[in-house]
């Protein structure tokens, strides 16, 4: 592994609860669990996402302290075999009821003699994982390499209602003054982290350019721009930044983004894609990310985004714009959706947002326009959704939205808890603002929380 690589361990907040509850049964001894990682390598940065979880009853144990636990691993060859078929990482969760805040001597010696034998039971490039957690609920993590060396973790995630680092360290943005209002906001540990963050957001027209531009002056430390489209002069009403130059010369939406950003001079790092979601190196580029911003009205790009998130345990906002109108000056309703996913939580589907109907019509509008043509025509594909009118302060009201809400969960300040706002839908015609309560989760999607790389990737045959 790269030594300037970043290591990135993600987990949900259920798998987190799920694990302080076992390791802390309040004996004041130490407990283990075991779990499945997805992995995923984009760049400089490495990407661990715990999948599954198996905890070591503490009645097998043949010996629990305040300082050890010994535990036999013969139960757990099946699991180690799932791993080795699956192309999966092994990680060790042990307590540290003390809240012995480092690795100790004997945790060198036991993480050698497991992780070392895991490397020829279960081969993996990256190498076996190991974890402490101190009563708190504070991680620390690290990787035992094929090469027997102990490689430090960076940061450990846990996704939910709010987003949790373990290990980010606090320092200042290149550019502090420019960022002193939010700070003053916000305060210095949120501009930190934000600058620290890699950030892709999929669509950048008219609600996706407000999200780009927020997120920029925000001082984001990277984004990842993704957007098949070139500028047109009906973009022009509502795309931030574009002008009739970019028109005249067709120029990429992303490129459009690209250079403005590196205009406002704040730091941010820019990564344009101007290729569609379903492609293999823009899955790869966004599994890198932190957060994702959707702004697509395609119910595939959708689920593309939805699949992502959870396969990579990465928080994900979708955000939308319904306008009708009879295109006479009448305006029926205008809408505004926001929608907060949690990899292990509901999806689009199970919200019923898109249906998986649409996803298959627009796959094969994509895929095959004249096949799907046909099919339209012959009465067999209906409900697809056509372009509505976008208009740019209804779209920025929306982007404006969905920023808030990624701030929200990164620094909470609602009176009432973040779990209420999953799912807010805002009715600027009948001035009304809705929260609709959250479904369970979601019977397919949840159960590739994780995941990361597999065959088919996202388990979709479009990108076997």
């Amino acid at each position: 592994m790269d030594p300037n690589e970043d290591i990135v361990l993600r987990l949900t907040a259920g798998q987190h609860a799920i694990l302080r509850q076992h390791l802390f049964t309040g004996d004041g001894k130490e407990s283990v669990a075991l779990a499945l990682c997805g992995s995923q390598r984009s760049g400089s940065r490495t990407v661990f996402c715990v999948h599954s979880i198996k905890a070591v009853p503490d009645g097998v144990c043949v010996n629990r302290t305040a300082a050890q636990v010994v535990w036999p691993i013969e139960p757990f060859i099946p699991l180690f075999a799932e791993a080795a078929r699956k192309g999966m990482a092994i990680l060790k969760i042990h307590s540290h009821p003390s809240g012995y805040e480092r690795f100790s001597a004997l945790d060198d010696k036991s993480d050698r003699a497991l992780l070392g034998s895991l490397a020829s039971m279960a081969p993996v490039e990256s190498g076996h994982l190991s974890v402490v957690m101190l009563p708190d609920g504070v991680m620390f993590a690290r990787i035992f390499t094929n090469s027997k060396q102990f490689k430090r973790i960076g940061r450990v995630t846990v996704v939910g209602d709010e987003i949790v680092h373990f290990g980010l360290v606090t320092k200042n943005p290149r550019n502090v003054d420019a960022f002193l209002r939010t700070a003053q906001a916000f305060g210095k540990g949120t501009v930190s982290a934000l600058s620290q963050m890699r950030i892709g957001v999929v669509g950048c027209s008219g609600t996706g350019s407000w999200v780009v531009e927020m997120l920029a002056r925000l001082g984001v430390g990277e984004l990842i721009l993704v957007d098949p489209d070139r500028v047109e002069r009906k973009n022009l009403n509502r795309i931030v930044n574009s002008t009739a130059g970019d028109a005249a010369s067709k120029r990429f939406k992303v490129t459009v983004f690209a250079r403005s950003i590196r205009r406002i001079g704040v730091g941010t790092k820019v990564l344009p894609l101007a290729e569609d979601v379903l492609h293999r190196k823009v899955v790869s580029a966004l599994a890198g990310c932190d957060f994702l911003f959707g702004c697509v009205d395609s119910a595939d790009g959708r689920d593309a985004l939805n699949r992502i998130a959870a396969f990579y345990t990465i928080p994900y906002i979708d955000v939308g714009v319904l306008l009708e109108a009879d295109s006479k000056g009448g305006v029926q309703q205008v809408l505004a959706a926001v929608h907060y996913i949690i990899p292990d939580g509901s999806s689009l589907l199970s919200r019923r947002v898109i249906t998986v109907e649409q996803v298959q019509a627009q796959s094969l509008r994509r895929r095959a326009p004249k096949q799907y043509e046909a099919l339209r025509k012959e009465g067999y594909i209906r409900g697809v959704a056509v372009d509505s009118p976008a208009v740019v302060s209804i779209n920025g009201f929306a982007a404006s939205h969905a920023v808030n809400e990624m701030l929200a969960r990164i620094h909470p300040f609602r009176r009432d808890p973040n779990s209420e706002y999953r799912h807010q839908t805002f009715s600027l015609a009948d001035g009304a603002w809705i929260r609709v309560e959250d479904g369970p989760p979601c019977p397919y999607l949840s159960k590739r929380t994780g995941r990361g790389d597999c065959r088919p990737l996202l388990d979709n045959p479009e990108l076997g």
